[in-house]
């Protein structure tokens, strides 16, 4: 991390997040992988051990390793792991998620009951509609809305086209989180990420749309309480049981927890 990340650069664990729950009245959380190793699955996965309100954990792996059943095999017992993820929009090759290794190993996860996390850009989406349709089996989570660059000068045509085809797929729903974050102007506004929410709405409807914070990334550019908020009020006009699905409901289905 750098200086722009000040924010953040300290430990959180469940402590800090406990109390923050419970003041939105949140019953509990799914913990999500921040590093690409084995060992943060397996600490992730201690803490929901330790913790009632960590529901789940979606957890990293070894996907492109010849080997990776052998390793899946290891957490398969573990009714705490509920989903995988890779960190796909940090890798050089805009391509990635496309690799033959890669999409092997994806292949292995329906064999678990695992959901998989996209984690990606806006740009990463014509890349990411093939990788779905390339696994119709598999349930996918886009995260983050898959980051589009939210500007106030000019409204992201390029991800509404994209995110749009990529929601005709069934076996794929959609986080609304990490919006904050790729705000390019220097301060946001619910106005702002409006017409993004009524985007994602149209496209997955409430059946297919989970409540994330991205905490405590988030921290870089909101807080937890403030984006609850948000989201709430972006879900103002839907009715009482849609408000329900998608602030828990749909996340307690999607990830069988």
């Amino acid at each position: 991390m750098t200086e722009t990340h000040e924010a953040i650069k300290r430990d959180f664990l469940p402590s800090d997040l406990e109390p923050i729950l419970k003041r939105n009245q949140i019953d509990g959380c799914i913990a999500v992988q921040a590093q690409q190793t084995l060992d943060e699955t397996e600490w992730l996965l201690k803490l929901a051990e330790e913790n009632s309100f960590v529901k789940g954990v979606v957890g990293w792996f070894p996907f492109r390793d010849a080997d990776l059943a052998r390793v899946l095999d290891r957490f398969a017992s573990n009714q705490a792991l509920v989903g995988a993820r890779h960190v796909v929009h940090d890798e050089p090759d805009d391509d990635f998620i496309l690799g033959k290794e890669f999409n092997r190993g994806i292949g292995e996860l329906a064999n678990y009951d695992l959901v998989y996390d996209i984690l990606i850009f806006e740009k990463h989406l014509p890349q990411s509609i093939e990788f779905v349709d390339r696994h119709p089996h598999q349930q996918f989570v886009v995260d983050h809305i898959a980051k589009p660059r939210i500007d106030s000068r000019k409204f992201d045509e390029n991800w509404r086209k994209n995110i749009v085809e990529l929601a005709g797929r069934d076996n794929v729903a959609c986080k609304l989180s990490g919006m904050a974050t790729e705000v390019l102007d220097p301060v946001w506004d619910h106005a702002l990420l409006e017409p993004y929410f009524h985007t994602a709405l149209e496209a997955f409807g409430p059946e297919r749309l989970l409540f994330g914070s991205d905490w405590p990334v988030c921290l870089l550019r909101t807080d937890y309480d403030r984006w609850f908020k948000t989201v709430k009020a972006a879900l103002g006009e839907l009715s009482a049981s849609e408000q329900s699905a998608i602030l828990g409901g749909n996340a307690e289905k999607i990830y069988q927890l």
